[in-house]
C-alpha cells in the first residue's frame, strides 16, 4: 500500500467512525439499562390454584406469592367445581415464562383439556389484597 493509499483509508475511517458516534452514543444509555427482574418458582413450590374467569388462573407458590397467570385459550371448565388442573412437567421445574408451563384442565372422567398460558405475572402484596376473597387460591 503506498502513502497516498494509506491516507485515504485512514480519512475514510475517521469520517466512518464521525458519523457512526451519535448512534454509538445514543445506543449506550440503552445498553446500560437494568434488565427487567424475572420472578420463577419451582412447580413443587406450588400449593394450590383458582380460576377467577375462564382466561385467567392464580397460582399460590411458597404458601405466601400469587402468580396470575393470562391464558390464550381459557375454557369455562376452570371455574366449573370439582376440576384438576395438571401439569406436565418436562426437564427441570422451575418456571419463569408462560412457556414453562404445559398445562391441562381435567374433571377426571374424560380426556385433560390443554390450555396455553400467554403471560405470568408475580402479584404484588397489594393486587394480592385487591383478589376478591371468593378468587383467592
Amino acid at each position: 500500500m503506498n502513502t497516498k493509499t494509506m491516507i485515504r483509508a485512514g480519512l475514510l475511517t475517521t469520517v466512518l467512525l464521525a458519523a457512526a458516534a451519535p448512534a454509538l452514543a445514543a445506543a449506550e444509555p440503552a445498553a446500560k439499562a437494568p434488565a427487567a427482574k424475572r420472578s420463577c418458582f419451582y412447580m413443587s413450590e406450588w400449593d394450590n390454584w383458582s380460576a377467577p374467569d375462564r382466561d385467567t388462573l392464580y397460582l399460590k407458590v411458597r404458601n405466601r406469592d400469587v402468580y396470575q397467570v393470562d391464558l390464550s385459550h381459557g375454557t369455562s371448565m376452570l371455574t366449573s367445581p370439582g376440576v384438576h388442573l395438571v401439569s406436565i412437567q418436562r426437564g427441570v421445574d422451575s418456571v419463569c415464562s408462560p412457556l414453562d408451563l404445559d398445562l391441562r384442565v381435567s374433571d377426571g372422567w374424560g380426556m385433560a383439556m390443554p390450555i396455553m398460558a400467554k403471560s405470568i405475572t408475580k402479584l404484588t402484596p397489594e393486587q394480592i389484597a385487591a383478589i376478591p376473597k371468593k378468587d383467592r387460591p
